[in-house]
Formats: C-alpha cells, sequence, structure tokens
C-alpha cells in the first residue's frame, strides 16, 4: 500500500474520530453508549494506523498528524483521570513496567551478584591485592576484629547514612549509565559487585563477617532489589538504541524513555523504605534473627507485588491504565487483543441503565 492509497482510505475514519474527541471534550459519556463505543473503535483503528504508518512511512508527516490525533483520544478512550491513573500506577502499573521485561532483570542480576561472589572469593585468598580497590569508607572492614572496638549506636547510624547515599547514587548511576548502549549500566553494576565481593571477602578474612552480616538482611536485600531494577532500567534504555527493531534508534529511546523512568521511581520510592530500615532497625540491637525476618519480609513484599500486581492484563480486563502502552513501548498505540479501552466498560455500564 502506497502513501496515497493509505490516506484515501483511512482518512474519514481519521476525521470521525476528531469530530467525537472534539464532540465529547472532557466527558467521554456525554457521547452515549453507541457513540463511546464508536469512539473507542475509531480509535484503536487510528493507534494500529500510526503503528503502521510508523513503519511504512516513517518520515511523513502524516506520522506526527496521527500521532497527535491518537494522543488527544488517548485520555477519553483509557479510563481514569488524574488521580485514578495515579493510584493505578502504584498499584499496577510500575509492577508491570519490573515484571514486562524479565530479561535485562536477570541480565543485571548476573553482573551484579556474579562479580560479587567472585571479588568475594578473590578477597578472600587475596586481601594484600583486593584491598587496593577498596574504597576508603570500607577499609575498616579489613581490620582484624581483635583490633578493632565494636561501634557505637552513633557510628553505626552514620555508617548506614553513608551505605543508603551510596546505594541511590549507584541506582541513579546505573539508570543513567543505560544511555551509552547498557554498557555504561553493566559497568556500573560490575563495579559495585567487585566492592561488595571485597568488603564481604575482607570482613570475612578479618574475622568481621559475624559483623558485617548483622547488617545487611534487615535492608540489603530491598536496596538490592532497586539496584537490580533501576539496573533493568537502564539496560532497557540502552538496547532501545542497541536494538531498536522497526523504529529508528530515537524514537526507540523515546519510546522506552517512560517506562525506565517508571522502574526507576518505583525503585527510589522503596529505597526510601530500605533506608528507614537502615536507619532504625540496622542499628538497634534487636538479634540477626529478627533482622533477617524483617528483611526477607521487605524484600519478599516487593517481589511478591512484582509477581503479583505485575502480571500482563488478561482478556476481559476492564482497561489499561493510563499511560500503559503495547508491547513496542509506542505511547498511545495500544492494540494488542485483550487490551479493552475503558470507554467499552463506560458504554455497556451506560446501556444496561
Amino acid at each position: 500500500m502506497n502513501l496515497s492509497t493509505f490516506l484515501a482510505e483511512r482518512s474519514e475514519g481519521w476525521r470521525e474520530l476528531d469530530g467525537l474527541v472534539a464532540h465529547a471534550g472532557r466527558r467521554p459519556e456525554s457521547l452515549g453508549p453507541d457513540r463511546v463505543r464508536r469512539l473507542g473503535a475509531l480509535y484503536r483503528g487510528a493507534a494500529a494506523d500510526l503503528a503502521f504508518a510508523r513503519r511504512r512511512f516513517p518520515g511523513d508527516p502524516v506520522v506526527a498528524a496521527l500521532t497527535a490525533r491518537v494522543g488527544r483520544a488517548r485520555p477519553l478512550v483509557y479510563s481514569g483521570g488524574r488521580t485514578g491513573s495515579l493510584l493505578h500506577f502504584a498499584t499496577t502499573g510500575c509492577w508491570r513496567r519490573i515484571r514486562e521485561r524479565p530479561v535485562p532483570l536477570l541480565v543485571a542480576a548476573l553482573v551484579l551478584f556474579g562479580a560479587w561472589g567472585l571479588a568475594g572469593v578473590w578477597a578472600w585468598r587475596d586481601p594484600g591485592a583486593a584491598i587496593g580497590v577498596l574504597p576508603g569508607q570500607f577499609t575498616e572492614w579489613s581490620e582484624p576484629a581483635a583490633e578493632r572496638a565494636r561501634p557505637s549506636f552513633d557510628e553505626s547510624a552514620a555508617f548506614a547514612g553513608q551505605l543508603f547515599t551510596n546505594n541511590i547514587r549507584v541506582a541513579m548511576f546505573a539508570f543513567a549509565a543505560g544511555i551509552a548502549a547498557a554498557i555504561g549500566t553493566a559497568g556500573v553494576l560490575l563495579y559495585n559487585g567487585i566492592v561488595l565481593g571485597v568488603v564481604t571477602g575482607l570482613a570475612a578474612r578479618a574475622g568481621n563477617g559475624d559483623l558485617l552480616l548483622e547488617w545487611i538482611p534487615a535492608h540489603g536485600l530491598l536496596e538490592l532489589s532497586c539496584i537490580l531494577v533501576a539496573g533493568a532500567a537502564g539496560m532497557r534504555l540502552g538496547w532501545a538504541l542497541v536494538a531498536p527493531g522497526h523504529r529508528r534508534r530515537g524514537d526507540a529511546l523515546v519510546a522506552e524513555a517512560r517506562p525506565a523512568v517508571e522502574m526507576v521511581l518505583t525503585a527510589a520510592a522503596w529505597l526510601v523504605i530500605a533506608g528507614l530500615l537502615e536507619g532504625f532497625v540496622s542499628p538497634s540491637g534487636i538479634g540477626l534473627p529478627a533482622r533477617i525476618v524483617i528483611g526477607v519480609t521487605a524484600a519478599g513484599l516487593f517481589w511478591g507485588l512484582v509477581i503479583w500486581r505485575g502480571r500482563a492484563p488478561r482478556d476481559g480486563d476492564p482497561a489499561l491504565g493510563d499511560g500503559e502502552r503495547d508491547e513496542g513501548g509506542d505511547a498511545g498505540t495500544d492494540v494488542r487483543p485483550g487490551a479493552r479501552p475503558g470507554a467499552y466498560s463506560r458504554a455497556r455500564a451506560l446501556a444496561r441503565r
């Protein structure tokens, strides 16, 4: 199909969609059941046309015009205003973002934990060489346990603050470095895995393993989870440049930017919870079993929500939340089977009255 045939066959439907959008204003229910159903059908057709035009006519003005048209219609078709969108994001959307791309999560975990394990073994076997890569704030873990006093509450709280600040910085760097074709993110995760491994190996070698173990469970499991999510977001962003599919690299990057940012925002919010655990639980005098229970519960809740709330919508789901996209990441072009516009639900509800 050439461009002139495409325009001739589809323009009438686009004009009808524009008319319904203009008539509805911000209240699609004012159209009545029949026309609101028609609005949903026309929207889905325009969204499919946009996906087709992006592949066949990527440089033509019709792509920009269709993008704007679909963008105007989308808020009317998909249910939920600002408050509903925020609630949907917090309860469902953010978890779907994390779960929908498991491969970047797996790669991030392999890089971070693989480096941690290998560096830990190396530090245990060759502490003299390993201490050379250890940042200054962690060198005290390499001191023999007999030569170092147990830290006071204030010292423990200060150390907790250092770790929390460092983990936030790592998460943000892991995401931002994804722009370097995901290599930067892999480098950040690799370096921090090495640092964690060296600290673990040297602490165990010096007899400080039990003290380090007291610090890790309560907050560390959740913090590491957040770092993995931020790393996966960075890799998702970078992979859009490496393998853009049928899209131009710039378009692919723009399409993946919002989902990646949503993943990072989720990680940042949960890092605050981890920081509270780090500030109040880790320096406290509760025993190791209680710390393990708290840490496993916090991390288990995080990943439980990813598994439970992050599952893909099924046929018959009433609506997708505002801001969700199709598999390819193109905003406003959700044309998957089973992705039923909220306008349909509103129309059927009106029809039953």
